[in-house]
């Protein structure tokens, strides 16, 4: 099976197809001056993009790894994510807390999804 990737840079790949599968690297909100809500949003339109690009969307999303800066945040990233995944479509998903690259940073969110 051949191996695509896309907007490549130095350090990653935003994402990766392998077969059927996709895999995207964390994503991260544009403007880190937004609240957690905010930040949540912005990853979420960044993940709906790259899945678009690859012919998938988010009802075949299978694993989802969410880091939040903040376990304070926990509710407020749910109630976006929430309001953003499609009923019976909800993938596996796990989330911690974590130190993030930049401190601006609220989460990141790693997506592995099929084609």
């Amino acid at each position: 099976m051949s191996i695509q990737r896309f907007h490549i840079g130095p350090r990653l790949s935003d994402m990766v197809i392998h077969g059927e599968t996709i895999y995207l690297a964390g994503q991260v909100a544009d403007d880190t001056s937004a609240d957690i809500r905010g930040q949540t949003k912005q990853v979420l339109s960044a993940i709906d993009k790259l899945l678009a690009e690859a012919g998938s969307d988010k009802t075949k999303i299978l694993s989802v790894t969410i880091y939040i800066a903040d376990m304070a945040d926990f509710a407020g990233m749910n109630a976006i994510w929430e309001s953003w995944v499609p009923a019976g479509h909800t993938p596996a998903r796990a989330t911690v807390e974590a130190k993030m690259a930049k401190p601006a940073y609220k989460v990141e969110m790693q997506v592995i999804a099929a084609k």
